[in-house]
Order: C-alpha cells, then structure tokens, then sequence
C-alpha cells in the first residue's frame, strides 16, 4: 500500500482477529480490539507521563557500553519496576572487539570524559563536549594536540590532498571522520579531524548552519584517532580564513577512548494467562543509545513503549483489561548491535518472539517537520500483524482528524501539554534503517511492525532535543503500539507468517540455481559499525559483487524510502529459502523494489555462498 491510500484498505477477516472496514465509522466499529479495550487504552495512556521519562532519558549522553547507557538503562529499569512489570532485569554481554554475536562483531565500550577545541588566534573555544557532547566523534581517542588547520574539502579522495601539507596537522572536512580516517590519519598522518558533515538529505538539508551532527569514526581501525564535529556555520568562517591564507592554530584536548565493555540490555515482561501461549512473547522493541539529548532518536521510542507497559499493566491489575494469553515482553537495546546480540546469544528470547512493535523516533513535533509511518514489513516475510497495526493508525488518523476539524471525537488522543493536529498517518512500504530489520532479516524470521518519524530535519543533531517532541505523538505513538501488541497477545492465531506465493517457471542454467541460508551466522549482512560480507568476503578474495558497487541501481521511480542496492541487497538474502531460484528471487525483487538484472542477483548470491552464508540448494 503506498502512502497516503489509507481511506481505499477493504475490510476482511482474519482468524481471531477482526481487521479495518473501508468507511471510518465501519473501521472505527471494526478494531482487531472490543470498543471497550480500545477506549481504556485510549483514556490510560499518557503523553505527559511518556515526556517526564524522555526528559530523563535525554539527560544521558548514551554511546554503547558508556557510563551514560547504564545511567539511562538504571532509569528504564527504575521505572519499569515502579509500574510493576514483571522480570526486569538488565541482561550484559561482553563487548571487546573481538567477540561475534552472529553477524555482529561486538564494538568495544566507549566513554568519553571531555574534550575541548579552541582556536588560539581568535582565542576562542569552538567546540566542547561538556556543552555539547555531539562535538565529540564516537569512538574518539585521546589526546592533547596543538596544530595548524588545513581544509581538504571532501578528504575522501587522494586528489582532495595533493599540494596540501598534512602529516601533524587537523584536517578540516566536510565528510564524516570514519570517512577519511584511513586516508588522512592513517596514510597520510594527519593530528586528527575537524568535520562538518552535514544532516541526511531532506527538504531542509544545509538550511539550518548552526546544527552540529553527530560524527563517528571506525571503531575497528587500527589509526586510532580524534575528531570534532563543528556547524556549517563555524566551518564557513574557517574556510574563509583558510582561503585569505591565514595560517590557524588549533588546541585539542581529549579524554575519551575505547576499552572492554558490555553491551546492556533492559528486559521487562507482563506474563501471559494462557499455559498453553504464556511462552510465546509479543515484543516491544526500541534503542536506548544515542548521543545526547537524542530526544527523539530514540529517547521517543524508548519513553512510548513504557508507557504502553505503564498502561497496560496498570489497566490489566484493575481488570480493565483481560490478561492477554500470550505474555508481553519489552527490550531497550543499544540499536541494531544490541538486537543482534541479543537474539543470538539468548537464542531462547529469540525462540519465543513471535511478532515485534519497534519503534525507533515517534514523537517529532511541528518543528522537526516529522512524517509519522505505520511501516510494514518485506515482501520476503509477510504477515497479518501489519493490517492489525494499520487498523489502529487508521483509527487515530481517522479519530484525531475529526477532532482537529470539529472539535468533537470519541478519542481524540490528545495530551494536554500536547498538540491537537491530526496524526495524518502514513501506511508505508518495507524500509531499513532500525533494529526491525534484524528480527525480519531470514535467520530469524520474526514479523516485525515499525513505528517510526521521517524526514526529521534535526536527526542526529544537537536540535534533537526535548522542547522538539510532541506529548500528543508520543501518545498517539503509545496507543498504536500498546493496541497491536495487545491485540496479537490475546488472538488465537498461531501463523504469524504467510506462505509465499506460488512462482512461475524457474526458468534454465544459472537462473535455475537455488540458495538456502546455513544455520550461521544469524544477523544481517551489514549490522552496525561493522559489514560482515566485506569483512569476510577480502578474507576469502571474493570480488565486490557488482550489486554493492556504486551506481549498480540506476535511478528509477520506486516506493518511498526504498529501493537502493542496500535494500536489494537485504531482500535478495532473505529471498534465499531453499525454494526459490535465481530467476524467481529476481522477480521477486523487481517486483518490490523496481526491475533489477538477474546477472545482479545472480553476482550476489554467488558471492554469498563463496563467504560461507549460503549453500546450494539443488
């Protein structure tokens, strides 16, 4: 369903679940939830509440591993057990570099104490972490440097260094320092970095010159390092000076550095009533790391499925709300390593969870210019559970509409501190980006429903912060999340999954060739701070598919979010069931993402084998 086609979903019937009807009033009737349930979920939930626990959430400057990330896991945990949730607990794994959880290498911990850039002609200070700790690049080293400034533009090129010395000095770029670490530090010995990368691209890319983004460099690069990250508008300034021949003098001083850590991982639970389902789990699922404030990547996910659990067990203690049969499990990883980590080092967790709400930046207010999406899952792993969270985000668009046009509406969802806008909810196409990818990836299979913002013009900045969230979303984001779970909890259905369909001819030769995934390693291909398939395909001298080669997918109309080589890329290993064949996995992409040449698919799946991660399957 593409976005903003919500008023066109037909009415249907699932087994234990009855879904949204094609009229508002019909669908409003028509809840995968009794009215009853609907509105004591609906008058339970707080915005203001999920804001206080934000608030407390965006204090903390929450890296992997940090001192910060237990600050701000000891807060959930606090208040998971303050809302009498069962079995709270905060499960560690060790993080050192060198250990492996499936795909992911496990990235050592990483704390940072201070760190200060002042210009010394102009005697002023143009960085600091204590103001603001997104100035310091994750994964920074430390150090105590005074050298001159060169710009080198880009610094991802040799050509973007020739005539320029470099060696002892800081290098002024515009890329992000993990960029051009191996080249500037590591080749050409540079002191350290200043960057000014600027934000993803959206509508408002570069118009704000006072943000500062979050930078990171390679946490497994053997030119260990320091970098800055400073805003476009204090860059301008230097590069002018730099451009007038002014020679500038920098000090940096640092006190960070990686070191054998553990990654935490917060877990609560509402038990299940029914012994037969009781072991089977619905999960609510976020990340709790980010820089600070990080209010709502991700403090907002973290702050809504709290709350949902607040309401829940509150609303289940009263006997406002039957126990569900199955029970309700809650995870605050550090984002996508801690999925990752989790599920394969507690194989037992990940045996249970049959379906997932994750929700990763829902609670972006007017200023972030946020677009809230009901996003489903691949068309490699399809499954009901996203109708069922579509009823209920149709329902609040429906509801929160009528309310924003009249002034009247039987739940409205709105905070009192909050906005009183419509959600204007968008059902959207398969998307990566978020832990959500790890439970759908084929090693584990687990249908996951996404909540997620996009665009938002301050992601990964020092605006990402409190006074930029909505208690209105957050509620409204709560009540989506808190409705699905609770409705899958309590349904009688056992398949979570469809059957695929039924393919054409398999076609002849090469195309003919089928692939299954072997047992290990269960993870994506790419997790986060490290690549599994290049890191194990220059180990075994496999050359770079043409697929992950840059431009291999020539621009063309595709759904929304989707369709570049990355998410081929996902889709194509996921399509590897043994089943189907090169030819029938390039239908199946081409008819997610776009048409795509079967030498492309074929290249990738070749590639997969030659690293161990598939076998042949005929």
């Amino acid at each position: 369903m593409r976005p903003g086609s919500w008023l066109r979903r037909a009415s249907f019937v699932v087994p234990g679940l009855l879904l949204a009807a094609a009229s508002p009033e019909a669908r409003a009737q028509k809840l995968p939830l009794p009215d009853k349930d609907v509105a004591a979920l609906a008058q339970e939930l707080s915005g203001e509440t999920a804001m206080r626990n934000l608030e407390g959430i965006a204090r903390f400057h929450r890296q992997r591993g940090s001192e910060g990330f237990r600050s701000a896991a000891g807060l959930v945990a606090e208040r998971a057990r303050a809302y009498g949730l069962s079995e709270v607990a905060i499960l560690e794994f060790p993080a050192d570099g060198k250990i492996f959880y499936g795909t992911q290498r496990s990235r050592p911990a990483w704390d940072a104490e201070s760190a200060e850039l002042w210009d010394l002609g102009r005697g002023r200070k143009l960085a600091s972490f204590e103001a603001e700790p997104v100035a310091l690049a994750e994964d920074s080293e430390s150090a105590d440097v005074t050298a001159s400034l060169v710009d080198v533009g880009h610094g991802t090129r040799e050509a973007d260094y020739a005539g320029k010395e470099v060696k002892g000095r800081l290098v002024l770029t515009s890329s992000q320092p993990a960029a051009v670490q191996e080249l500037a530090v590591g080749k050409l010995g540079a002191a350290g970095i200043v960057s000014f990368a600027q934000n993803q691209k959206t509508a408002w890319w570069g118009e704000d010159e006072n943000l500062v983004r979050w930078g990171h460099l390679d946490s497994f690069s053997p030119h260990r390092t320091f970098a800055f990250m400073i805003s476009l508008k204090t860059a301008r300034a230097l590069r002018e000076r730099l451009g007038r021949g002014e020679e500038i003098r920098l000090h940096a001083t640092v006190r960070a550095g990686r070191h054998p850590g553990k990654y935490s991982i917060v877990t609560a639970a509402i038990a299940g009533a029914d012994p037969r389902l009781a072991d089977e789990e619905i999960a609510f699922s976020c990340h709790l790391d980010h820089q600070r404030p990080g209010a709502n990547d991700n403090a907002s996910g973290c702050a809504a499925i709290l709350e949902a659990g607040r309401a829940l067990q509150k609303l289940i203690g009263e006997g406002k709300l039957a126990r569900p049969a199955r029970t309700l499990r809650f995870f605050w990883p550090p984002e996508i390593e801690g999925t990752t980590t989790l599920l394969n080092a507690r194989p037992d967790l990940a045996a249970r969870v049959k379906a997932v709400v994750h929700m990763d930046m829902v609670g972006g207010g007017a200023a972030t210019k946020a677009v809230f999406h009901v996003t489903r899952g691949p068309s490699s792993l399809p499954s009901f559970i996203h109708d069922v969270a579509w009823a209920f985000a149709a329902f609040v668009n429906e509801q929160s509409y009528r309310y924003a046009a009249t002034g009247s509406a039987g739940q409205p969802l709105v905070a009192p501190s909050g906005g009183k806008e419509p959600l204007l909810a968008q059902d959207s196409p398969f998307t990566g980006g978020s832990d959500h990818v790890v439970y759908q990836d084929s090693s584990f299979r687990i249908p996951a429903i996404y909540l997620n913002d996009w665009p938002d013009r301050y992601i990964h900045t020092n605006f990402d912060g409190a006074a930029n969230i909505d208690p209105t979303k957050l509620l409204r984001a709560a009540f989506i999340g808190a409705a699905s779970a609770y409705a899958l909890a309590s349904t009688g259905r056992r398949d979570w999954t469809s059957p695929p369909p039924a393919d054409g001819p398999p076609g002849a030769g090469p195309l003919a060739l089928a692939y299954r995934r072997r047992p290990q390693p269960k993870g994506p291909m790419t997790v986060f701070g490290y690549d599994w398939f290049a890191d194990h395909a220059r180990a075994a001298k496999v050359p770079t598919p043409k697929l992950l080669e840059e431009g291999s997918i020539p621009d063309a109309p595709r759904p929304p979010q989707t369709g570049g080589a990355e998410d081929y890329a996902y889709e194509i290993l996921n399509f590897a069931d043994g089943s189907r064949t090169v030819q029938q996995i390039r239908d199946a992409v081409s008819a997610e993402y776009g048409p795509i040449d079967a030498d492309l698919v074929a290249g990738y799946l070749r590639a997969l084998a030659a690293i161990g991660v598939l076998e042949p399957a005929n």
